[in-house]
């Protein structure tokens, strides 16, 4: 992912985004049931380094296994490249922790830009306060073990019915996180910093008064000439 497009995406919303990739057909990236641990953080943007948990089978999951450090688990926070997302697939289940501060902590300070499970995260207020963007169903605080067995590191995987593929661009706001194919994020970060700009005019109007008829979506002649004026009046501001 290109730095400039970095920096794009996180001046925009998720809801942006959204209709930016259903404009092109794609209906289902939004991960279904995950919220942030704590609203208000900048906006988190990285591409996809997955995990991929199974359900766990009790002779090849005790806690002895933590011991071994090719432990994919560990491994993954390990191997987690800086200014990537962390994307876990718990099968939506969140009887059992996905992780928890510690690794959290881990993954901190090797410089990620957020971690993301549809399960849930174990030591979730720790985990909320620090200085890294976190998303979960909700919190847990049964081990992974005890439900998720560890699998594969950097596969495709489902997480919240949204399919996520390595090196996707992974979005994530208060709103929650959406996933944006590799090959289309430069576009669509040019496209959400266009509606961007549009959308401010629209509540500058509404807030005004102004009726949304014409406006959102774009139709009447007078509207577009008073947004290309807007424009023109914002870029003015930034000389």
């Amino acid at each position: 992912m290109l730095a400039t497009t970095r920096e794009k995406l996180q001046t925009v919303s998720t809801a942006t985004l959204a209709t930016a990739l259903f404009k092109r057909g794609l209906k289902n990236q939004f991960i279904q049931g995950v919220k942030p641990l704590e609203k208000g953080k900048p906006t988190m943007v990285g591409v996809a380094f997955t995990l991929r948990y199974i359900p766990a089978r009790e002779d090849l999951n005790p806690i002895t296994v933590f011991q071994d450090p090719r432990h994919p688990q560990r491994v993954a926070v390990e191997t987690c490249p800086s200014g990537a997302v962390l994307v876990i697939d718990s099968r939506k289940d969140s009887r059992a922790a996905s992780a928890g501060s510690i690794l959290a902590s881990r993954l901190m300070v090797r410089g990620a830009a957020g971690i993301v499970t549809d399960g849930g995260f174990r030591d979730s207020a720790e985990i909320a306060k620090l200085d890294m963007p976190s998303y979960h169903h909700s919190p847990s605080a049964p081990t992974n073990l005890t439900l998720h067995q560890a699998m594969d590191i950097n596969v495709p995987i489902g997480c919240g019915d949204v399919a996520v593929f390595p090196a996707d661009v992974v979005v994530g706001d208060d709103d929650g996180v959406i996933v944006i194919p590799a090959h289309l994020a430069d576009e669509i970060a040019d496209e959400a910093i266009s509606m961007t700009l549009y959308e401010d005019f629209v509540t500058e109007r509404v807030l005004e008064g102004h009726s949304i008829v014409g406006l959102y979506p774009l139709t009447l002649e007078a509207n577009k000439k008073e947004f290309e004026l807007w424009k023109q009046k914002m870029e003015a501001s930034k000389d």
